[in-house]
């Protein structure tokens, strides 16, 4: 099997698991966040919504930084409500795979760069970022249910199921 087939099939069926995920979000909790030091629920939203973006980059760039020195060009949607994150994962989703369609074995096992601030912080084959995407996605929608459980919306079954939902994901 070839690795964007393989990225291709996990991309999908992590793309289910976050759209169950945002389905369940409570609208009008957007700042709402457990405690000081935790990030805000809706910005914890639209990173399960759009970290599928980070694949389509990791291919198609040889780099990305995310604290340039001459300030950020990056143009993000604003995302309030339900129905905003599930656009948004719905097009990164789209780049994602458009990108995984169109790149080869070879390709993704050249190097790409994460810098901050001018600095490398971070070189890995393409193909072992693409990995720890899907693993940091998995990561930040557990997180999600968390929070959903502590706002009182039920919680989908995503590998398993849940105490709201017995199906199997």
């Amino acid at each position: 099997m070839k690795l964007n087939d393989l990225f291709l099939a996990e991309l999908e069926s992590e793309a289910d698991r976050s759209k169950r995920a945002l389905e369940r979000m409570p609208e009008g909790k957007h700042d709402w966040k457990p405690h000081d030091k935790s990030m805000i629920f809706g910005y914890l939203c639209e990173l399960v919504a759009t970290i599928p973006l980070w694949i389509a980059l990791e291919i198609n760039q040889p780099e990305l930084d995310i604290a340039p020195k001459d300030g950020s060009r990056m143009k993000r949607d604003p995302m309030h409500s339900r129905a905003d994150f599930l656009k948004g994962l719905e097009k990164a989703v789209g780049q994602a795979r458009d990108a995984l369609k169109g790149t080869t074995d070879e390709h993704l096992q050249t190097p790409w760069r994460l810098l901050a601030g001018g600095n490398v912080v971070m070189e890995l084959p393409r193909h072992v970022m693409i990995r720890d995407t899907l693993n940091h996605l998995a990561h930040h929608r557990g997180q999600m249910t968390v929070y959903l459980r502590l706002l009182g919306a039920p919680v989908p079954a995503l590998y398993g199921p849940s105490a709201d939902d017995k199906n199997f994901g």
